[in-house]
């Protein structure tokens, strides 16, 4: 018989509809009937493709046994964390505390006031390999519960002041110094041999990246860029990226990016995406915007919907397995390709025999130059290369009649911001219209569906159905994106929305007494605590990417009250960065925009010419992270908005009838020129 989460829209939540435990949503009943009942909460929160939470939901909350004592001693409550991000947060960092660390599925036990008393991750049913067994867990938290309660609230009472304690501090300011503090941190970290930061498992971490080349834009330090290029190298190289169908893994179990977690989700697309075209900018070389490229080729054709918005993830698993879908055997390889085919595309792809996954199997990753392997089958290399990419068509054609693994097709407006963003990227520095069109379609759909009639967001839509009132994250997303289809069709209609999505997360979410923005509006549910989130974790933070956008709508604007929020950002959370700046590259990447030197330019335009276009290009050529790029047409209507938003262009008008640029550096500015020479003198002087 199904539970109580039959009703329920959240692919997740779905997967554990006809669990044998009596699982029910987070909600006011749940905790009604534990205290009614007298009995702890037992709280589980994961998401649709996370393959541990899949071990533990077949291992324990398939179990008939495990199940008759829960539903027994407990009420069980299950969260989607990508719907419900802010209980996800607040008992994440419950975990950290008491754990030293954290990951989903996530198990905390509560009392029926919310307040936690212990917590941990993924559980096996009988203990193993000194992990504790989930049903032995159960039971001595029930014996604890009945024999000594008080002790349990007292731990819990202790856990709620830490976090409490561990969310407030001084007010303080950044310097140039933390962020040359965050470089020489990343560069401590960076594994020489195979790129990325850490030991495994290694996760790409796209941020850390952009900082480094807005580190290396501002001091021209090339171990910045070298540690960049050598990780996206070697990222698109390994088994993280799928070598058939494009786009990238959620992380690698190994430090050499060869054996992934097989997850993807939205979000590290679109990081991914921008960290590789942020590159291909810096360096010029195609293989980046190459690289970029697959990656949008993955999103719009498997994860975009009929309407325009972008799904979030598809799982590791298929029929029970990680990374069955995606790996192969050396016979599997030779029944899809001719002989000789087979043969170079197993030594390019690296299949063996011996396999390097489980039970002989292989991930595929680029084992060999196609330049070595050119040489060796007699062939020219763009011969060879081209031998390869039929192979891996047909390799990927054969792989889609294999049982898919699970697609979560719920749109949530955060991750659709951050692809958008993405996407008007590409086209401002790749060209490509389809996806500024991707771009705009997606944020209309976010636009016209996930808002109620005051203009507040939703955070997720699926199936024709809305729910949760957004979160910071939300805003702050669809905010960046807005900016990105600004600054790349320079349709005043998308700078008006920005400002709009940027009033109203001020006044949600602004925390007055401490400075920063609150994770949850000022009227959200009431948790144990009010989480303000800055750690830029797999996802930039709320606040970070508001510190990014803030400062950016300075800059396009000319309003000095958008600054000022950036600054106060600043103020509230720098104490926090200062500790550990590595943490935190998201927000260095912000407070680099908002240190400057800046450097804002007014294109005046004469209608649609060639000089336009040069000029443009003349402005988007290059690495330019700190520089803002307005254009004021000659049509009525959207000049008329743009000077509504951005009142420092009313005087500005085209010399002797041409394309003009006004271009103020570091809060001077030059007199106008209508010569793209000049203009790039102008631009290069920026330092």
């Amino acid at each position: 018989m199904p539970n109580r989460l039959v009703g329920e829209k959240s692919p997740y939540l779905l997967q554990h509809a006809h669990n044998p435990v009596d699982w029910h949503p987070w909600g006011e009943e749940a905790f009604a009937k534990a205290r009614r009942e007298d009995k702890p909460v037992f709280l589980s929160i994961g998401y649709a493709t996370c393959h541990w939470c899949h071990v533990m939901a077949h291992e324990s909350f398939e179990d008939p046994e495990v199940a008759r004592y829960l539903n027994e001693h407990f009420v069980a409550v299950k969260v989607d964390r990508e719907e419900r991000p802010d209980i996800d947060g607040v008992y994440m960092s419950v975990c950290q505390v008491i754990a030293g660390h954290g990951g989903w599925p996530l198990s905390v036990f509560l009392t029926p006031e919310k307040v936690p008393f212990f917590a941990g991750t993924y559980f096996p049913k009988t203990a193993r390999l000194g992990m504790p067994g989930f049903l032995d867990l159960l039971q001595e938290v029930h014996r604890l519960w009945r024999e000594e309660r008080p002790k349990l609230m007292t731990t819990g009472y202790k856990i709620v002041e830490v976090l409490q304690q561990a969310s407030q501090g001084p007010e303080s300011f950044l310097e140039e110094s933390d962020l040359e503090q965050g470089f020489s941190q990343l560069r401590g970290a960076f594994d020489p041999r195979w790129g990325g930061f850490g030991d495994a498992p290694k996760f790409p971490t796209p941020h850390q990246l952009t900082f480094l080349l807005r580190y290396h834009a501002r001091t021209e330090n090339p171990a910045a860029l070298g540690m960049v290029e050598e990780t996206l190298m070697a990222m698109r190289q390994g088994g993280l990226f799928d070598q058939l169908a494009y786009g990238f893994h959620r992380y690698s179990v190994d430090a050499r990016w060869l054996v992934p977690h097989f997850e993807k989700m939205l979000y590290d697309q679109a990081l991914l995406a921008m960290a590789y075209l942020e590159t291909y900018q810096v360096t010029g070389k195609a293989f980046y915007a190459h690289v970029a490229g697959e990656i949008f080729a993955y999103v719009l054709r498997d994860m975009t919907d009929a309407e325009g918005g972008f799904y979030s993830a598809e799982d590791a698993d298929t029929e029970g397995e990680e990374g069955l879908f995606y790996t192969w055997t050396p016979e599997e390889i030779r029944a899809v390709l001719p002989e000789d085919q087979a043969r170079w595309a197993c030594e390019y792809f690296g299949v063996t025999a011996k396999g390097n996954f489980e039970k002989g199997r292989s991930v595929l990753h680029l084992a060999e130059m196609p330049e070595t392997l050119a040489s060796r089958a007699g062939l020219s290399v763009p011969a060879f290369v081209d031998l390869m990419e039929n192979a891996r068509q047909a390799l990927f054609n054969h792989r889609k009649t294999r049982p898919a693994p699970l697609k979560d097709d719920k749109i949530l407006t955060a991750w659709n911001g951050l692809m958008a963003a993405a996407l008007a990227l590409g086209y401002r520095v790749l060209g490509e219209a389809q996806y500024l069109m991707a771009a705009t379609k997606a944020v209309q759909f976010v636009w016209n569906t996930l808002r109620d009639p005051q203009g507040r967001l939703y955070r997720r839509f699926r199936h024709g159905h809305v729910a949760h009132h957004g979160f910071l994250d939300d805003y702050a997303f669809l905010a960046w994106a807005l900016l990105e289809l600004y600054e790349a069709s320079f349709d005043p209609q998308f700078l008006q929305k920005a400002v709009d999505v940027h009033e109203l997360m001020l006044a949600l979410f602004w925390n007055s007494e401490r400075g920063g923005l609150d994770y949850t509006a000022k009227d959200a549910e009431e948790l144990i605590i009010k989480e303000r989130q800055v750690y830029d974790g797999a996802l930039p933070s709320g606040n970070s990417t508001a510190l990014n956008t803030l400062a950016r709508l300075g800059q396009i604007t000319g309003e000095a009250r958008w600054e000022k929020a950036a600054d106060g950002i600043v103020r509230a959370f720098a104490h926090e960065v200062k500790k550990y700046p590595r943490a935190y590259t998201h927000f260095l990447n912000g407070f680099d925009r908002l240190l400057g030197p800046g450097c804002e330019v007014v294109l005046v335009g004469t209608g649609p010419s060639l000089e336009n276009e040069a000029m443009v290009r003349c402005v988007r050529e290059g690495f330019r992270p700190r520089t803002a790029l307005v254009v004021k047409h000659l049509d009525e209507t959207r000049r008329a908005l743009l000077e509504k938003l951005a009142p420092f262009v009313v005087p500005m008008q085209p010399v002797e009838g041409r394309t003009t640029a006004y271009v103020c550096r570091a809060r001077q500015c030059a007199a106008p020129t209508t010569d793209v020479e000049h203009l790039r003198t102008l631009l290069n002087e920026v330092r």
